[in-house]
């Protein structure tokens, strides 16, 4: 397919691959994280970790926006679609994400509270209109990428004057939570983790441009590369980030240039400051409390915020002990180190949010990592032959 296969062409990353192992240092390591969920299962699907050589290491980063959501907020979510008056409109992959004592919004459903998934923001617009004695409450949830269509939909209803809508908004921050990474006593002071470099969001970056991540590349000393879901692209960012290492540079460079500029979507980022603040803090799944890592509705517009209309209130819920979810979001560990994982955690009884997410680290080695032989060549120039 056009514009699909050119980034796929096995010739061209191996080419690619044998430039990395060519300029890799075998005296050192590169420990290098992906920040999106799309990036890992890029690299777990085409099987781009079996190319590196044994030097360069990625590490998973917090993978997506269901990923990273609190037990608290699912079960605030619940509690809110139990009230018979209310309509909760959400995205389908946030259906089956566990909450507490073994609630779900699935489970809810099923126990009848009117639970709908949508495919849009202006799917759960309609249903405000056209129900409109029903409490209907888009369940807003996403990174940079999807607060956009949020802020499209609240300009909607304020213009119909659809005083029945409003939104359970858990719009997150990407630059904030790499920042909280950096700043993590397992990379600063333990030294649990090490991170060399960031190959940085795709589509994110194609709202917010590449310059967010200049002052943490500048702050914390470690090169940015913004990076396609394509294979090609995500093994060039890898080829970009060992250059960086190897010259002693932290800079932020563009590798995904066919959508991505430096100031990124203006016109988004206007429609999105008309409606969304930042608030002080947000709980982030494995993070913990990251400042200024989240998004709320601004005052006046208060008439559209579920968490004020109908003054929800997010239980503090710790998560399941026995899974690993956390630690995988912050790179601590890989999915293969968690003993729930294809036990009695699969994509049928999932037991955390990374394995229910299409784009989480549990799903992606569930998925493609499982199926690959344990070890890795210690000879990358063979191993791309």
């Amino acid at each position: 397919m056009k514009y699909i296969d050119e980034y796929r062409d096995r010739r061209l990353a191996k080419d690619i691959a044998r430039q990395i192992a060519r300029i890799a240092d075998p005296d050192r390591s590169y420990h290098l994280m992906e920040f999106c969920g799309g990036h890992t299962h890029a690299i777990s699907r085409h099987g781009l970790e079996d190319l590196l050589p044994p030097s360069v290491r990625m590490i998973h980063g917090p993978g997506c926006p269901v990923c990273v959501l609190p037990v608290g907020r699912i079960d605030a979510a619940i509690a809110l679609a139990m009230r018979p008056e209310i309509t909760l409109c959400t995205y389908g992959d946030l259906m089956r994400v566990p909450g507490s004592n073994g609630s779900s919004l699935l489970k809810a459903k099923a126990a009848g509270s009117d639970i709908r998934m949508v495919y849009s923001t202006l799917d759960a617009l309609k249903i405000a209109e056209a129900e409109r004695a029903r409490e209907v409450v888009f369940f807003a949830i996403g990174f940079e990428t999807t607060t956009p269509p949020t802020a499209l939909a609240l300009k909607a209803a304020v213009a119909k004057g659809l005083g029945n809508f409003s939104i359970f908004c858990n719009h997150v921050l990407t630059p904030a939570a790499i920042q909280n990474i950096l700043e993590s006593p397992e990379v600063r002071k333990l030294g649990t983790i090490k991170i060399d470099g960031f190959i940085g969001p795709a589509h994110v970056s194609t709202v917010i441009g590449t310059e967010p991540y200049e002052f943490f590349a500048d702050e914390f000393q470690k090169p940015v590369v913004v990076a396609g879901f394509e294979p090609l692209d995500v093994i060039q960012a890898i080829l970009m980030l060992v250059h960086q290492v190897n010259g002693s540079r932290h800079e932020v460079e563009n590798q995904y240039i066919r959508a991505v500029t430096a100031l990124g979507n203006e016109k988004a980022q206007a429609e999105v400051a008309n409606f969304f603040e930042l608030r002080e803090s947000f709980e982030w799944r494995g993070l913990g409390e990251v400042p200024y890592g989240a998004l709320r509705l601004k005052p006046q517009y208060a008439a559209y915020d579920a968490e004020k209309r109908f003054a929800m209130v997010t239980p503090s819920v710790k998560d399941n002990p026995a899974c690993e979810c956390g630690a995988i979001l912050r790179g601590v560990k890989k999915p293969a180190d968690c003993k729930l994982i294809g036990t009695v955690c699969t994509p049928d009884t999932p037991m955390g949010s990374c394995m229910v997410s299409s784009e989480g680290a549990c799903a992606a080695h569930w998925t493609y990592g499982r199926f690959r032989q344990k070890g890795r060549c210690e000879d990358a120039t063979r191993a791309v032959a």
